[in-house]
């Protein structure tokens, strides 16, 4: 990518810091904008027929976050993104990304091999613990992000690996 096209594509960035706990998106809104985190931490939920939080993904620092079907659609998220930490972004508007991708055509290959990767990181993820029971589910977790394991709360990691934060709280005392 030419300095001009690296130039065209980061002006349309906006940064935006998040408090912890703000939302970057609430089910119901549509999503306009895909995230690329700074710094901090955010965490992708909905909530089940009993009311019950189900965490699906986190993210931090040199990931992207959105909510893909809701962002390329724009119909309404069945999602939230929230901030666990204080969080800074560069988010860019789906208008203006198209824009950019249309003008700039490297920029198109980067985000559909982004997007391939992203598909095939969920279908190992999901056929990885799919085979796993909760404890080593757990330990596979704190083995490949040990540092992100202290940034989020027990109760967090335990729905997003489905487990109870009792059970949770046992595997880490044993």
């Amino acid at each position: 990518m030419s300095e001009d096209e690296f130039e065209a594509f980061y002006a349309c960035f906006e940064e935006k810091t998040y408090a912890k706990r703000a939302f970057l998106l609430k089910e119901g809104e549509t999503c306009h904008h895909k995230h690329f985190i700074l710094n901090g931490l955010v965490r992708s939920f909905y909530f089940d027929e009993r009311g019950a939080e189900n965490i699906t993904q986190f993210a931090l620092e040199n990931w992207w976050v959105t909510d893909t079907e809701s962002f390329v659609l724009q119909k309404s998220s069945n999602i939230n993104i929230q901030a666990i930490e204080e969080t800074t972004t560069l988010s860019v508007e789906k208008s203006e990304l198209e824009k950019r991708l249309h003008q700039i055509p490297l920029l198109e290959r980067f985000f559909r091999i982004m997007a391939e990767n992203m598909v095939i990181a969920i279908q190992r993820g999901n056929d990885f613990y799919m085979k796993m029971n909760g404890k080593d589910r757990y330990e596979h977790f704190v083995h490949w992000l040990p540092d992100f394991a202290q940034r989020v709360p027990l109760y967090m990691i335990a729905s997003y690996l489905d487990l109870t934060p009792e059970y949770l709280s046992q595997l880490r005392k044993g």
